[in-house]
């Protein structure tokens, strides 16, 4: 076990549930065989999301340090910083938000639903910045931390996406080792994984996890933040931080990271009329919402990819959902007719 010195903070129900998509793999063709493995359902935090999976080794960490707020940043429909604000209640601390402008869209109610009113049910106390998308480190989230400070409070830094944080990438890693469990247990090999990238951290720790088995090029990174240079950079850079962190055997190289880069138009955050297709469509078959700024992108790529033959004939392919769920409802005018 690659974790074992790592402090966990239990936030999660357990392992999450993997699913076999029937129905989708029937209208793809019965070309491969589509499973989700449902992180939205992982924990009963806020609706819960892969955020809450990598916070559970971050809080340990902050609790630590003797700070009595949790800082983080995201977009004005972040699921982030809407699982920090969950995990900063049941932790007893305050949490201060940044929700910058990353998405120019102007649904009539984008900041009133969805992930920030839940930020907001849960006493966040929550800073609104006109800048725009960018997945480094922002100015608004450092100056929100200073002011943390001078008003004699003790702030803890979380990063966007908890991604460049030291331990942004253990909870992913315990992804693939719980993955490596539940194949034991089902008695099947999970070929590929389809996961969908923004700021890094999620698909860093898989590559992480899954190269101990040989499967780390085997992670499919679909591309969401239509900044898929800087993206791929920052993924490498977290999943060597994070395969120093638990000594992986070997080094990990640009040669791992596999980002698929063709889903993310037209901008981070807006989708497209495919991504919307794919939206309906999990929705149709399965019952499975996804959302408009990741899950359905991720989608949309997965059956791209199953529709040109890009997995081999009777693949297992194991999809990752997130949890972006919440998200939608600020995008109410676009799925107002279903």
């Amino acid at each position: 076990m690659m974790l074992e010195k790592f402090e966990r903070y239990p936030l999660t129900f357990g392992p999450t549930p993997i699913e076999k998509l029937e129905r989708l793999s029937s209208h793809l063709g019965d070309k491969v065989t589509i499973f989700a493995k449902r992180e939205d359902c992982n924990s009963g935090l806020a609706c819960g999301g892969n955020k809450i999976r990598k916070l559970e080794y971050i809080v340990p960490d902050a609790i630590a340090s003797g700070a009595d707020t949790l800082v983080s940043i995201g977009g004005v429909q972040s699921n982030h910083t809407r699982q920090v604000a969950a995990v900063a209640a049941k932790i007893g601390m305050k949490c201060r938000l940044v929700q910058e402008s990353w998405v120019p869209f102007q649904d009539a109610v984008y900041d009133r639903v969805g992930n920030i009113l839940m930020s907001r049910l849960m006493n966040a106390n929550i800073d609104m910045v006109d800048e725009g998308f960018d997945i480094g480190i922002r100015e608004s989230w450092q100056k929100a931390l200073e002011d943390v400070k001078a008003a004699g409070g003790k702030p803890y830094p979380i990063p966007a996406g908890a991604s460049v944080h030291k331990y942004g990438g253990l909870g992913y890693v315990g992804f693939a080792e719980e993955v490596r469990q539940q194949e034991k247990e089902m008695s099947l090999h999970f070929d590929y994984i389809v996961v969908c990238t923004v700021t890094g951290s999620t698909h860093a720790g898989m590559v992480v996890g899954f190269a101990d088995d040989g499967r780390s090029q085997n992670v499919i990174g679909i591309d969401a933040s239509c900044t898929p240079k800087k993206t791929k950079k920052q993924v490498l850079e977290i999943a060597q931080n994070t395969a120093k962190l638990v000594e992986l055997s070997r080094d990990i190289t640009m040669d791992d990271i596999i980002l698929k880069e063709d889903y993310a138009y037209p901008e981070y955050g807006i989708p497209s009329d495919k991504t919307n297709e794919a939206i309906r469509l999990s929705a149709r078959l399965e019952g499975m919402i996804t959302d408009p700024v990741y899950e359905g992108k991720s989608m949309q790529g997965l059956i791209d990819l199953v529709n040109n033959n890009f997995f081999p004939k009777n693949a297992n392919v194991l999809y990752a959902h997130l949890g972006g769920v919440p998200a939608i409802n600020g995008y109410s005018y676009i799925y107002r007719n279903g």
